[in-house]
Order: structure tokens, then C-alpha cells, then sequence
């Protein structure tokens, strides 16, 4: 597929996905517009050939030099080249995008707000864990009953400079014998914080299961961000096919009601 083509593609789904989350974006040119001054930038991930990642950047002020511009990569799987992207902006949408839209909209429909007495100074908006694999309930059910950045704080402080926004990505899974742990913040890997990560007692199975998370850290700001109202979306029945959604309430409990929805 041609540089091109996969834009389109790419494009196309971040369309679908965020009108899922009760967003109206268009394609304009290189970036997709949304509501108000939002929009998501797509850059060429590099060394991807016919694999299934994307880099989308979430462009909260469009048109200012100086707006931050959320970055995060996401890998998914298919068939097709196009299956595979589009499970990936799935996978951006679900973990990373509907922070952005709660971050925005501040009601608490797509993501839950927390302060951490561990992370003083800093406000998390975290989104829903998408957890997929074989035997996904085990790990879903750790991450529903554990507080896993505040488990990471002490690691996490260090690199937390600055007014914010950051990014903190979270990938944990494997099976036993044979895991992963991997944290990055804005988009870069900290050493410190996977090997915390690592050490938690979340379940390792027999067979391979993983589960992703996505980790919004801000600091106060002046003003809200100028960007218009939006409706809240209706939840969309999980299928077999894509990753399970865990949202965040407390200690991730909202996962119970996710699985009662599809049922």
C-alpha cells in the first residue's frame, strides 16, 4: 500500500472511531479536523512495510506554534494491510483518543479524573484498558482491582517535568516465562517505571494475553480549552473479534458493566 493510500485509510478511521466517541472529524488535507481547535495529525511510522502501526498526534490548539500535540503509536492485527490499521486507530481510539475527548469535555463520560496524593501536582485522566488475548478476563480483573499508577509514581516522578501535558502509555502481558512490561512517557521509554511495572503481581497465564492503558498527566491551567460541546456517544457493543474495553471507574471497575452491555 502506497504512503497515500495508507493515509487515507488511516484517516478514514479516525473518523469512524471518534464519531464513536461523540466527535465530528473531517479529513482537511493532512490533518482531521474535529470540534472547535482539536484535530489529529498522522505522520509515517517508521520502517512500517504493510505492517499494521500508525503515529497519530492529538493537535489540541490548531493553528498555535506553541500547542501541545499528544503523540502515540498502535499496532494492530488483520489480515489485510487496511484490517490491520484500522484495528490499530481501534486500539488508539479506545485507550488514547477517549482521554482526549474527556479531557475536552470534562464530564466524565469517556475517561475518569483522579488526583494521587502519589503524584502531587498532577491530575490523571485516564481512559478505558483495552485488554486482549487468550484468557483476557484474568488480567482484566487484576487491572479492575489495582491502582496501577500510583503503584508506578516513585518511578514516575523523576520524569515528570514541566506544565503538561503527559503521556503515559502502559503495555503489560505476555505469559508466564515470556512477559512484557513497557511504560513510555511522551512517547519515549522509561527504564524506571517498566521495571515497576514488571515487578506487580498481575497475572501471567499459559497462553498470551495483554492489555494496554493510556495515561493523561496535567497540571492546572488558567482557563478550559476552548472547544465546542459534545453529545455523549452510546456505548458500542464489544465483538468477539475486537480487544475487550475496560473503562476506569476508581480501580478500573467500570469493566464489569462494559461486559454486561455485550452480553
Amino acid at each position: 500500500m502506497r504512503p497515500e493510500e495508507r493515509l487515507a485509510v488511516i484517516q478514514r478511521c479516525v473518523v469512524q472511531e471518534m464519531a464513536r466517541l461523540g466527535q465530528e472529524f473531517s479529513t482537511d488535507g493532512d490533518v482531521v479536523r474535529g470540534p472547535g481547535t482539536t484535530a489529529v495529525a498522522v505522520r509515517e511510522h517508521p520502517g512500517d512495510d504493510g505492517g499494521g502501526h500508525v503515529d497519530l498526534g492529538f493537535v489540541l490548539h490548531l493553528g498555535r506554534a506553541d500547542a501541545p500535540v499528544v503523540w502515540d503509536c498502535a499496532a494492530g492485527l488483520g489480515k489485510t494491510e487496511e484490517e490491520k490499521l484500522a484495528n490499530a486507530v481501534r486500539m488508539w481510539a479506545t485507550t488514547t483518543a477517549s482521554v482526549l475527548v474527556e479531557l475536552t469535555d470534562g464530564r466524565g463520560v469517556y475517561a475518569d479524573h483522579a488526583d494521587h496524593a502519589e503524584l502531587p501536582g498532577w491530575h490523571a485522566v485516564q481512559g478505558p484498558a483495552a485488554v486482549f488475548g487468550f484468557g483476557n478476563e484474568r488480567l482484566a480483573a487484576w487491572l479492575a482491582e489495582h491502582r496501577v499508577l500510583p503503584a508506578l509514581a516513585a518511578a514516575l516522578r523523576p520524569e515528570l517535568t514541566g506544565r503538561g501535558p503527559v503521556g503515559v502509555k502502559l503495555f503489560l502481558g505476555g505469559k508466564a516465562g515470556d512477559d512484557v512490561a513497557e511504560v513510555r512517557v511522551n512517547g519515549e521509554v522509561s527504564e524506571a517505571a517498566s521495571a515497576a511495572l514488571r515487578a506487580l503481581d498481575w497475572p501471567r497465564g499459559e497462553r498470551l494475553c495483554w492489555a494496554r492503558l493510556f495515561v493523561l498527566l496535567t497540571t492546572p491551567e488558567p482557563a478550559p480549552l476552548p472547544v465546542a460541546p459534545v453529545a455523549a456517544a452510546a456505548p458500542v457493543p464489544v465483538r468477539a473479534s475486537v480487544p475487550a474495553a475496560v473503562r476506569a471507574r476508581g480501580l478500573f471497575a467500570r469493566w464489569r458493566e462494559a461486559r454486561r452491555a455485550g452480553r
